[in-house]
Parts: C-alpha cells; sequence; structure tokens
C-alpha cells in the first residue's frame, strides 16, 4: 500500500472499490488493516472491498499524513519485503506498487533510493531499467533523474548498446515475442544529418548497428517530435528515450494519471504507479486512482502472459 502517510493507501482503496479488477486477478493488499479501514472510511467506501489484507499490523496507532516519519518509511520497506517473501514461495504472482517516500524509507533505516533499488537487492538482481507504459507508448529510459547536461555526457555507444541489448532481452521475456525497437535521436530531427549535433553519428548510430548485426531488431536514431507518437500507433514495440523527460513527456501527455512504471530486469513482475506520495493532497480524498488501477491490471496481464 505504498507510504501510509501519502495517497498509497487511498488510490488502494479507490482501485479496488471500483470493481473492475475483480475478473482478472486476485488482490492481496499487503499493509495494515486498521489504517486502510480508515481510509476507506473517510472516503465513504465500505471496508469490505479489502477482502484479503496481508496485515502486517506495524501501525497500530494513527499517523499524520503529509510527513516523513521513520514509522512510515519502516512500514513501507516491511510491505515490500513482504511482497518479495510471497512471490519467492510462490504465493503471488506480480507486484503492483503504490508510491514511498525516500526520504522516509532512509528515516526507516534502509539505505535505498526507492522501491527499484530496494527490489534490486531482495532479489540479487544487479541489471534493470525503468521503463513506461501508457498510452499505447513503451518506453525505456537511458538515465534517469540526472540534469539535463549530465543525461547528455551519458549518451555513449557502449552504455545504449547494453540498453538496447538488455531492452530486446527483457522485452521480448515480458510480453512473450520479439519486439521491435526503436531509438530516438537526442537533437532536433535527430540531427539532420549532422547539422544540428554530432552525438547521432558519434554515438547513437554506431550502437544502433552494433545491435542490429546481433540479430536485434532496433532501428532509428528517429527525430525525437516524432516517433513516440509512430511507437505508441503500434509501429515499433519499445522506443529507447535518452533522458528522463524526453521518456515521460510523451507517455503523460498520452497517458496522465494512466501511465505505468514497469521495472525490467527483475525476476518478478514488478508494475508501479506514475506518481509520487503526493504529500500535498494527502488525507484530502481527491488522489486520482486511475494509475494504480493500471499497474494493477498490467501485472495481472503480464502474469498471465508467462
Amino acid at each position: 500500500m505504498g507510504d501510509a502517510a501519502g495517497i498509497g493507501p487511498e488510490v488502494v482503496v479507490k482501485a479496488l472499490a471500483e470493481g473492475s479488477l475483480n475478473s482478472i486477478c486476485n488482490c492481496k493488499v499487503i499493509g495494515d488493516r486498521v489504517h486502510l479501514e480508515r481510509v476507506a472510511v473517510s472516503l465513504g467506501i465500505n471496508p469490505g472491498v479489502l477482502i484479503n489484507i496481508c496485515d502486517l499490523q506495524n501501525l497500530a496507532s494513527d499517523i499524520p499524513v503529509g510527513v516523513d516519519s521513520a514509522a512510515t518509511g519502516r512500514a513501507a520497506a516491511e510491505y515490500i519485503v513482504t511482497a518479495v517473501d510471497l512471490w519467492k514461495d510462490g504465493k503471488i504472482d506480480a507486484i503492483a506498487t503504490a508510491p514511498i517516500s525516500k526520504n522516509s524509507i532512509r528515516l526507516g533505516g534502509y539505505d535505498f533510493q526507492g522501491h527499484t533499488e530496494f527490489l534490486a537487492s531482495l532479489t540479487d538482481t544487479k541489471e534493470f531499467a525503468m521503463s513506461f507504459f501508457g498510452g499505447g507508448l513503451r518506453v525505456i529510459l537511458l538515465s534517469t533523474h540526472l540534469s539535463l547536461r549530465d543525461a547528455i555526457d551519458l549518451i555513449k555507444t557502449d552504455k545504449l548498446v547494453d540498453l538496447i541489448e538488455f531492452s530486446s532481452t527483457h522485452l521480448s521475456r515480458l510480453l512473450n515475442r520479439t519486439v521491435k525497437i526503436a531509438v530516438a535521436g537526442l537533437n532536433p530531427h535527430a540531427s539532420e544529418g549532422g547539422m544540428f549535433g554530432s552525438e547521432e553519428a558519434n554515438e547513437i548510430i554506431p550502437a544502433i548497428e552494433k545491435c542490429k548485426k546481433q540479430n536485434i531488431e532496433v532501428s532509428g536514431p528517429y527525430s525525437p517530435d516524432t516517433i513516440f507518437l509512430r511507437c505508441s500507433k503500434g509501429e515499433f514495440d519499445a522506443c529507447i528515450a535518452l533522458y528522463h523527460d524526453q521518456a515521460t513527456i510523451p507517455v503523460k501527455a498520452l497517458a496522465f494519471n494512466a501511465a505505468v512504471n514497469v521495472t525490467l530486469g527483475l525476476p518478478l513482475i514488478r508494475t508501479s504507479v506514475d506518481h509520487g506520495t503526493a504529500y500535498d493532497i494527502a488525507g484530502k480524498g481527491i488522489a486520482e486512482s486511475a494509475s494504480m488501477t493500471a499497474a494493477i491490471r498490467l501485472a495481472a496481464e503480464l502474469a498471465a502472459a508467462k
């Protein structure tokens, strides 16, 4: 259920209350029953929608919303550990995560940047990548939370080759078929033959050509102002984006509040909402649950396709 001080419990309760997920999966909520039921009542939702709760009982007293704390951080971390243990024991098929607070996790005694790094540690995963699914679009990120200047410095042939190979392997495994990958250019019109920059010629094209020789279905670089729309219409299975906002702007433009974060490389299926804890609106009952619903639905669909 994510961070209890954020909107995680609210979007989980709302997603379950919709009833649309009942026909595709059995949802087990890992969290605290008392807190979840309190949230349901505050929303005017029958707590009976919370049929299957793995109740860790680690938030016995009322907790303040909208603030970081060691108690909620430690609880959120324990939900993640429990989820992985349940998966290892064969009791669940996939994990859909509500948002956590990186600072609360740290205050609670866990030194991880977020869910992804935590899950990688728990599953002994060395290579992983962030991707977003939404609006018919799948995007894999070469870099995540860096300044644009630092992100451009990371656009190197070897790094791109590694990501293309990784994406081809893990997306094919996830979707249970061979995938077709596009690579976005960095500069306007993918540099227009060198008129607007050298990164395409010096780093990106050599990486694509090297991967083609390995029989990977990859092409590009394509003009970044058109390739994401082409991907969303099904011309490609996924697109490699070269920096954070190059990926998230088209995804959120096409599927705001309904996009899903998918971690590639983990031995388990893990999807997540595409938003944070939203402390500023926590406890107000106004959080949108579409991304949580989409994350659960996609987790179920990917698990069923295995």
